[in-house]
């Protein structure tokens, strides 16, 4: 979180047209109907083609794996510093089988851990599209030794999206979520003289 006050807040039931309910409604229906997307919602052509993308990245249609993806969504996350993203991937995660230990040290150095040489390649091609916008040869040669071309391209689009909408939710100030929890870690907006009482 890096604000205080959110600037493109959630809408609620009772503020959205007929376009926007119809929108929410499918989200709504799968135990989706989280923050961002009543935050997107109020660019109601932007979310819709957001969520053809957002679908295709994240569910199983992409032929990288759900373990792998969400490896380079929570990196990419604490890499820009998205409290929303890592908290609403936590539970995704687990769920992709990433134990506890392995979400914490994604916020390490990957030295700070035995990751397998296809984990590290993934967080090395997260590491390098967050610091430099290029995966440079050394990595590519490592992702592309684990993954075939169009799982590398995946990856790419994985960091990309996750970067794409940190921007957002961390500009729009989107509050988390009520059912996962702000890592302390991330919560980087600006303290008050009543905060250090």
């Amino acid at each position: 979180m890096r604000t205080n006050i959110p600037r493109l807040p959630p809408l609620t039931d009772d503020q959205l047209d007929a376009e926007q309910e119809a929108i929410i409604a499918p989200f709504r229906e799968i135990g989706a109907d989280f923050g961002v997307s009543r935050a997107l919602v109020r660019h109601p052509v932007a979310l819709k083609a957001f969520r053809t993308w957002a679908t295709y990245v994240m569910i199983e249609r992409n032929p990288l794996p759900e373990r792998e993806r969400e490896i380079l969504a929570l990196r990419t996350a604490w890499l820009v510093k998205s409290g929303y993203v890592w908290s609403r991937h936590i539970p995704y995660g687990q769920k992709a089988g990433l134990s506890a230990e392995e979400m914490e040290a994604l916020k390490r150095p990957p030295s700070e851990r035995a990751w397998s040489a296809a984990d590290a390649a993934l967080i090395a091609t997260a590491d390098a599209l967050i610091s430099d916008f290029f995966v440079p040869d050394d990595v590519w040669d490592s992702l592309s030794t684990h993954f075939n071309d169009r799982q590398c391209m995946d990856a790419i689009f994985v960091v990309g999206h996750f970067a794409m909408l940190a921007m957002f939710l961390n500009t729009a100030g989107v509050p988390i979520d009520g059912d996962v929890a702000l890592d302390p870690d991330l919560d980087l907006r600006p303290r008050t003289p009543a905060d250090a009482a």
